[in-house]
């Protein structure tokens, strides 16, 4: 039985993917379940999150990318085999990571070739459609792990079309503007397209129940609005416009359903969380590399700061339930 996949994405950029990812390894870490966070941006924040500096000189020495999901990938990229199995790096116990490698933009133009050639029932672009899957999922195996987060690059590119058929359930980070308003009416029909489009692509599989193929459900679960300014806990005036029209956008353009009644953020069972922008913690947790909810007073997290810790635990722990009951993660730990 395969582990659930969740993936984090909007093809608008600085909506807070990576932070959620890195933020919600951890608590569903510190909630007791096995997690397996997957960095399949060729950025590689999600990477550069959890590695400091000298680990990631001692991951990538000069044209070595064997502890990288590039590594895993590289035998099937250049024909010599299948997928490797993957290096999870110990993170804490229960969070492994699958790390990131720039270098995973070169698998772009494999990825855009056999799209297509997977309706000719091409056994070996069925291999590379199912790469990250069957990594992510031999990970998970090697770790028993109990649910996977993966980060993904803010664009509708190829590589994202296959992580996100990796995908079980998709979760959407948004900020109140403009342009993540766009990129749900941009989102929504781009997953549906891809999701039948693989699903017909499954029932053409020249192996059917020899090579283990990811569903492709990429079923959303939820959007949560990242960053917002908060004056007197409420979003400043700027963006309660915008704010207004994430339900019904979300609703149209995500779920493909009718908007007919106006409903507020703040009543939407769409919207897993509003969460502020805890700008004063994120300088001390990319100093002390631990998430802003795990900050000491030996970090930095004294007066006004240590309530600001509390109160970001209850929140990542908040939505992490959320996400756990939509995602059916709901045994006991």
């Amino acid at each position: 039985m395969s582990v659930p996949v969740i993936a984090f994405f909007n093809n608008k950029g600085g909506v807070g993917k990576t932070a959620m990812v890195y933020h919600l390894s951890w608590m569903f870490a510190d909630m007791g379940l096995r997690v397996i966070a997957g960095d399949l941006d060729p950025q590689s924040n999600l990477t550069s999150a959890f590695l400091d500096e000298e680990r990631l000189e001692q991951v990538f020495p000069a044209n070595d990318h064997a502890l990288t999901l590039y590594g895993a990938l590289y035998p099937l990229k250049a024909g010599t085999g299948d997928i490797a199995p993957p290096h999870v790096e110990p993170i804490s116990d229960g969070l492994g990571l699958v790390i990131g490698d720039m270098a995973l933009s070169s698998f772009e133009d494999q990825l855009s070739e056999v799209w297509p050639k997977c309706l000719d029932r091409d056994e070996r672009s069925f291999r590379v459609m199912s790469a990250f899957w069957r990594i992510l999922q031999a990970a998970a195996e090697e770790q028993q792990a109990d649910v996977i987060l993966v980060d993904l690059g803010p664009n509708l590119g190829a590589i994202n079309r296959a992580a996100l058929i990796s995908a079980d359930y998709v979760l959407i980070p948004l900020g109140p503007d403009l342009f993540s308003l766009q990129g749900l009416q941009n989102l929504g029909p781009t997953l549906r397209r891809w999701r039948d489009g693989w699903q017909e692509r499954v029932e053409r599989s020249p192996i059917p129940g020899e090579l283990d193929l990811p569903k492709g459900s990429i079923q959303p679960i939820g959007y949560m609005i990242l960053r917002h300014s908060i004056r007197l806990d409420r979003p400043v005036k700027a963006y309660e416009r915008w704010m207004a029209r994430i339900p019904a956008t979300y609703r149209e353009a995500v779920l493909n359903e009718p908007a007919q009644d106006i409903v507020k953020v703040e009543e939407d069972p769409h919207c897993i969380a509003r969460l502020k922008d805890y700008r004063s913690l994120m300088p001390l947790s990319q100093e002390a590399r631990k998430p802003m909810f795990f900050l000491q007073p030996a970090d930095g997290a004294i007066g006004a700061h240590a309530q600001a810790v509390k109160d970001c635990y209850r929140d990542f722990r908040e939505v992490a339930v959320k996400i756990r009951r939509k995602a059916g993660l709901n045994h006991e730990s």
